[in-house]
This record gives structure tokens, sequence and C-alpha cells, in this order.
């Protein structure tokens, strides 16, 4: 297949990549094969530093330059900055560092005011866009100085936002600086309408889970081919707050609401960090598990509404080509 040359974007230019298509970061789908494939296909394969080394057991170091070896286009990396433990902040760093070093000049920050990696971004000459659901978390990064904001709209999967697609966008839009969307984008006609609606590209996660390259188990992949727009519900159970994913037989047995005593000190200021982590460390272990499970017996799947679009398990090249030549197509017109 010839893919078009560019489909050129201000988002583009600062990823420097040929299409405006982000890879997701993804616990725990991020396997080195998937970002791989998206940044050889022109769009940006983004790195989730713990499904690199917890999932799929790789040094990060190691890791990334496995990833190298695949392809010689531009990653990207994840960084989390929440403030859960000084342990895992100095990890972090660690890994932004290792990142750095080789050769990685695009970052996805979330969960916190991401100044500190925008000045060891910025003084190599990188670029640092921010996850956002709303215009108060935006305006942390602008603070910081963040070159671009990834708008998490409430079709994403895994933590989604509160608002649709077009009232975020004008929200954000008079940052004045680029902003992707990230939510509900599965087929080129979902391109074309978010880059008509301003937005300088698109992040994807789900459509990407169900590509040949993405290591997860076959009946994860079908359950996202079978599901409906309906199927995505918000359960509290995985992390504490509300997390979209398939609703299955498992989900529904398990229930997708906190106890009223794990509700109680998640709301306390005292409580409420250790609480997260303890759901963090216990999600980790399921999320991993479920994910590679090839008996499909513990159907814990995140997955967002695009579900409703995706309709057979694609190469990551395909995929790719078949949105941007029809959304070239279509812009063309």
């Amino acid at each position: 297949m010839t893919m078009p040359l560019t489909l050129e974007t201000p988002f583009t230019r600062h990823a420097g990549i040929n299409y405006p298509i982000i890879c997701g970061p993804m616990y725990p789908c991020s396997n080195p094969e998937l970002v791989a494939a998206v940044s050889a296909a022109g769009g940006i394969g983004i790195v989730q530093p713990v499904s690199l080394t917890y999932v799929f057991g790789y040094e990060f170091r190691a890791g990334l330059r496995y990833i190298k070896s695949l392809t010689d286009k531009p990653i990207g990396m994840n960084a989390l900055i929440e403030q859960s433990s000084r342990r895992y902040r100095v990890r972090m760093e660690q890994w932004i560092d290792i990142a750095l070093e080789e050769g990685v000049r695009f970052f996805i920050t979330s969960l916190g005011k991401p100044d500190w990696v925008v000045r060891k971004v910025h003084a190599l000459g990188g670029m640092v866009y921010h996850d956002c659901t709303e215009q108060k978390w935006a305006k942390k990064g602008i603070d910081s100085g963040v070159d671009g904001l990834i708008a998490v709209n409430n079709r994403a999967g895994g933590h989604a936002g509160a608002k649709d697609q077009v009232s975020l966008y004008q929200e954000l839009a008079g940052f004045n600086i680029p902003v992707v969307c990230a939510g509900g984008i599965a087929t080129a006609a979902d391109l074309v309408q978010t880059l008509n609606q301003g937005y300088a590209g698109v992040q994807m996660g789900t459509r990407f889970i169900a590509s040949r390259e993405c290591r997860v188990s076959d009946a994860y992949k079908q359950a996202i081919v079978d599901a409906r727009e309906a199927d995505i519900v918000m359960s509290e159970r995985l992390t504490g707050v509300p997390v979209a994913v398939i609703r299955t037989s498992y989900i529904q047995r398990l229930g997708i609401h906190a106890g009223p005593l794990a509700r109680l000190l998640l709301r306390n200021p005292r409580t409420k960090h250790w609480m997260r982590l303890l759901y963090t460390l216990r999600s980790l272990y399921q999320l991993k598990n479920a994910s590679q499970n090839l008996s499909g017996s513990q159907e814990y799947w995140q997955a967002g509404k695009s579900v409703a679009a995706i309709t057979r398990v694609e190469s990551v090249a395909a995929i790719i080509y078949s949105m941007v030549t029809q959304t070239k197509s279509a812009l063309e017109n």
C-alpha cells in the first residue's frame, strides 16, 4: 500500500510525524511492537513505562532500544506525574531522563502539574502535551509551559472525561495551542470530523487494541469487535474513580460501584491518596492478568465507545492507511 506523503497539522509538526494520530499510552496494552508499528506507519506510538517494564518485562532502557530497533520513526513517552509517593516520583524522573538520553522528544504528561517535566524536555528541544478532561486541569499544563493538550472526552476508554468532544474543544481552544482529541475515534469519518472541528489530531486506544500487533488475548480483541456503544460502562471497582470498561458477565457479577466504606475513604482528604494507591496496586495486577487471560474468565477489559465502529481486527498499517487516505480525500473534496 502507498501511503499519502503527509497530513500536516500543528501537532504533526511538533511530533515530527506524517499523520495526526497517536496510539495512546495504555496499561496494560502498550506492548513494544504496537508502539513501534504505529510510529512506523506515520503516527506516533507512546510508551507506557509500567506496561513496558511490569507487563512485558523489559528493563526500561532496553525496552526503548528494542522499540527503536523496530522503527527509526519518532516515539513518545507517557509520564504519570501524580504525587502518589516519593519513590514513584524518583522512578518517573529516572524513566524520563533515560528516554531523553535515548532520543525521545515527545512526552504526554498526566495527573499532576508538569512543570518539572517541561523544564527537562524543553532543555533538549522536546515537546510536552498534557492530558486534561476540563479547563482547570488544562490550566495546570498551560501554566507549566506545555506545548499542546490531549483533550480526554466522555467517549474515551480507561479514565474518561465527563464532557463531549465539541464542548471540550470549545473550552480549550482559547489557550491557542494545539489540542488533540482523545475518545471515540476509530474511523476516517471520525478523523475528518475532528479536524474540521479544529482539533490538531486524534489519540486512539481502543482501535489499536483490536490490532494484530497488540499483544492482548484474542478474547479481549473479539470483545471489542462484538461490543456496542451501550456495552461500555463506568466502573469504580478498578481504581476508585470511574473507568470505562466493556460490560461482561464478570463485570456484572463484580458490580461497578465502590462500597460505602471505600467511597468514604476515597473522599476523605487524609485517606484518599492511600486508597487510590491501594486501588492502583490492585488494578495493576488485575488488568495485567485480564488482558493476557486466554480463557476470558476474568473479563476486565478497558475500552471506549468507539467500539461501535470497530468491526474487525486489522494490522496497524491497514488501520492508519484507511484513515489517512480517506481523510485526505474528504478534506480535498
